[in-house]
């Protein structure tokens, strides 16, 4: 069973990324901003936690976190979809 990993930004903002398994036992992907945004995503196809930690571990250390949240998970050519909250 996969652990819950969770990613905080180290650059003095509030940005938080997590990996969580959704209802379905695929993994998702949380970003909250700290203030007023919560957004979910669907993981697409098989991936591994540990490439996904990677990416968000990289990206949250960005000073703007989701759009270097969408660059390392294309890189590593992950598919996401988004889900409504």
């Amino acid at each position: 069973m996969a652990t819950l990993s969770t990613f905080h930004s180290s650059c003095g903002g509030f940005d938080f990324l997590g990996i969580r398994k959704g209802r379905m036992g695929g993994f998702e992907i949380v970003y909250d901003d700290g203030v007023k945004r919560r957004l979910v995503w669907r993981v697409q196809g098989k991936t591994g936690e540990a490439q996904l930690g990677d990416a968000l571990q990289s990206a949250v250390n960005k000073p703007r976190v989701l759009p270097a949240m969408y660059t390392e998970l294309k890189k590593r050519s992950i598919a996401i979809e988004a889900v409504a909250v």
